[in-house]
């Protein structure tokens, strides 16, 4: 019989992996329905170089999709977890770089949205550390296969 605690850790644990799993699957969807809308968003970061933003705009929505789905199914969920933990700390990154330098911006994380308010970019930048910190947890409990 398990100890009562690990019982606790584990809901912990599959509640983190479907909340991060469904939230890169819902994120994905509207990428993938408009890559020219997502494309604007990531030319608004000002911060990629014009040549490569075409290829993100079509590419990073379906790496999303695919760690979702990965990390749900428990497919390969290390390398999910991997993908969307560096994903996530590229996030921070953006959203606190233009967040530093006062550049007004939409995140385009679960749609397209022409509200640019500080105050909810700083809430993205503390929701994605949540999401980090939740996706660190579960691939130091995800054994190496």
């Amino acid at each position: 019989m398990k100890p009562m605690r690990n019982n606790y850790i584990d809901f912990l644990a599959f509640i983190i992996k479907l909340i991060l799993g469904i939230s890169f699957i819902y994120a994905s969807f509207h990428k993938i329905e408009d890559p020219q809308a997502f494309a604007r968003i990531l030319y608004g970061y000002d911060i990629f170089p014009d040549a490569s933003i075409n290829i993100l705009a079509i590419t990073v929505p379906f790496v999303e999709l695919v760690c979702g789905f990965s990390l749900i199914s428990g497919w390969f969920p290390r390398s999910a977890l991997l993908t969307i933990n560096v994903l996530l700390s590229l996030f921070i990154v953006l959203i606190g770089f233009n967040l530093i330098r006062g550049h007004q911006f939409d995140c385009g994380c679960f749609s397209f949205d022409s509200q640019n308010q500080t105050a909810s970019n700083i809430f993205l930048l503390i929701r994605d550390a949540f999401m980090l910190a939740g996706g660190i947890f579960l691939y130091k409990r995800t054994k190496a296969s």
